[in-house]
């Protein structure tokens, strides 16, 4: 007795993509893209280690100057005076501290911001310009 049931294997390849149209797209173009992407992760890349190194040595400028003022600090303390004047050498101090840390910690914080945003910067017109190409591409393609 013969099977009834088709075989699953017997089609026509050709009949199901009859009307699927290929267009073939220009590799030399999405090439010149990539290079594109990667010089500008290049560049961002290079903008971020700047404001790294900038960033490191202003931090180093910074510690340099605290530790002078603690030298310049034991100094002072190490020199006969009342205990009223090294209460008031020590407060003067204490604010003295305070307020750097906080005009440093505003300072390196606006150092690594200005390196983030160049790189972000950097980033954000080469995606606009890869957006403004694939839309290029696309109307070139369905111009076709």
């Amino acid at each position: 007795m013969a099977d009834a049931r088709p075989n699953p294997f017997d089609f026509d390849v050709t009949k199901i993509f009859a009307d699927f149209r290929f267009h073939p797209f220009d590799v030399e173009a999405v090439w010149a893209a990539q290079r594109r992407n990667i010089e500008a992760l290049s560049q961002a890349n290079q903008a971020a280690v700047a404001g790294v190194q900038a960033l490191a040595k202003r931090q180093i400028e910074l510690t340099r100057e605290a530790f002078e003022g603690f030298s310049a600090l034991m100094r002072d303390l190490a020199t006969p005076a009342s205990t009223e004047a090294r209460i008031a050498k020590n407060t003067d101090y204490a604010k003295q501290v305070l307020e750097n840390g906080v005009k440093h910690g505003s300072e390196i914080a606006t150092i690594a911001a200005k390196a983030g945003s160049e790189a972000a910067e950097i980033l954000h017109k080469r995606a606009t310009e890869g957006l403004d190409e694939i839309r290029s591409f696309a109307s070139q393609q369905t111009a076709r």
